[in-house]
């Protein structure tokens, strides 16, 4: 079992390759009693169209999602039931580009983690089980297609990319799920849970070599196919729409603007974007930028107004917005600042407030267990080391924010989402 030593945050990592394919991570936390199980595949709900054995095969939108809500069915009951009743605190989630699978306890620790690797690795679908929860994930559609943030988000992916899956919820549609049986979720698992696609990583008072073990006797033997993943050709950087208005239940108009990035390849490069943008976004938009002050000072915004940056599935795109009474003119405010930047650079002070605050959160962050174990998951499946981040956020320097301004933020490229209240 290799190690890896990060004395600049006082971690340790004990990584192993099983035959089968599957990436460990254990990470040491001595004297602890909770301890954290994250175990993932890489796959998310803009996998829908992949190659496997020359083959290349369409699924509907939505099957990732819909194949985590079945993976906790077991023939014996239900695996949610078996954790909680064993004192775990379990849950799982999937994005754009991955599905994953966690619980959090103090005692019987590895008795639920073979609970979790047996669950997740041994499906069992029936078509009336199935059938039963296509209703049930219809009506959490229905229910969240008329929440006006779904709707604003969502208008603004359309907006922004023509063709690639990330546009689509990754709840899928009605009508999308009801073309998903019980051979497509089993298709899929074999597709995208195997071993070779997947990886665990515990954190807690845990003995690294025991982990290890236990995922080599529960998990497949085997290893599988990585399947090659398509998105489509690539997107122009210039939006599809420029805007997308809706008038919904809301007592303020709301607002998110988006602009399209050029995606990183996958490694260092990501890691790198990731966190130069989020500190360009917060001297632009954060909550002690020139902006942000003057605007909020004026009426125009109020504390909900952020800025984000996101990156899967071969798309990537920044974005902002908030609750204002005038939508169109801080969305040309946004744009005046970015101007302004480009033209007059960062002032040195609170880009150097705003990197060490980044700096603290960052080194504060490996306090988490569920956030060491999520970011060196996600960081592993994107070609990097979370670990890094540190050293790479105190070499990023003012003109580093003032070039991805001016190289990713172009007016051109920006669309913009309005959600108004109805008449």
């Amino acid at each position: 079992m290799n190690q890896k030593n990060y004395p600049h945050v006082g971690e340790q990592v004990y990584i192993k390759k099983l035959p089968n394919g599957l990436t460990v991570f254990i990470v040491p936390k001595s004297g602890f009693q909770k301890r954290f199980a994250f175990f993932a595949t890489d796959y998310g709900g803009a996998d829908r169209r992949f190659k496997l054995a020359d083959k290349w095969i369409d699924t509907p939108e939505g099957v990732a999602h819909f194949l985590e809500h079945k993976m906790f069915d077991t023939k014996d009951g239900n695996a949610l039931t078996t954790l909680s009743a064993n004192g775990a605190s379990p849950n799982a989630y999937t994005s754009n580009d991955i599905t994953a699978y966690h619980f959090e306890c103090v005692e019987k620790f590895d008795e639920n983690l073979k609970t979790l690797l047996e669950f997740v690795s041994e499906p069992y679908f029936t078509p009336d089980s199935v059938e039963k929860e296509q209703g049930i994930i219809s009506q959490e559609i229905c229910m969240v297609e008329d929440d006006p943030d779904y709707c604003l988000y969502y208008g603004l992916m359309k907006s922004l990319f023509s063709h690639n899956p990330i546009r689509d919820s990754v709840a899928g549609t009605v009508e999308s799920i009801s073309q998903i049986s019980d051979a497509t979720l089993y298709d899929c698992h074999r597709v995208f849970y195997n071993p070779s696609n997947m990886a665990l990583c515990v954190v807690g008072d845990v003995e690294p070599e025991t982990i290890a073990q236990i995922a080599g006797k529960v998990l497949p033997a085997h290893a599988g196919e990585i399947p090659e993943r398509d998105y489509g050709t690539p997107e122009k950087l210039q939006p599809l729409t420029a805007d997308f208005y809706k008038e919904m239940d809301v007592s303020l108009p709301i607002f998110l603007a988006g602009c399209k990035v050029t995606p990183p390849s996958k490694g260092k490069e990501t890691l790198q974007l990731e966190l130069v943008s989020a500190l360009a976004l917060d001297i632009l938009a954060g909550h002690s930028s020139p902006l942000y002050i003057r605007l909020y000072g004026e009426g125009l915004i109020n504390s909900d107004f952020s800025a984000s940056f996101d990156c899967a599935s071969g798309a990537a795109y920044a974005m902002f917005g908030g609750e204002t009474r005038e939508p169109l003119l801080v969305f040309e405010e946004v744009k005046n600042e970015i101007k302004r930047l480009i033209e007059s650079g960062v002032d040195k002070k609170l880009f150097g407030q705003i990197k060490k605050a980044a700096l603290g959160s960052c080194i504060r962050a490996f306090d988490s267990f569920e956030t060491v174990a999520s970011n060196i998951v996600g960081g592993y499946f994107r070609g990097y080391d979370p670990f890094d981040a540190p050293d790479i956020l105190a070499k990023i320097t003012e003109n580093d924010i003032r070039e991805f301004y001016q190289k990713h933020l172009i007016p051109d490229n920006m669309a913009i989402s309005i959600i108004s209240p109805q008449d």
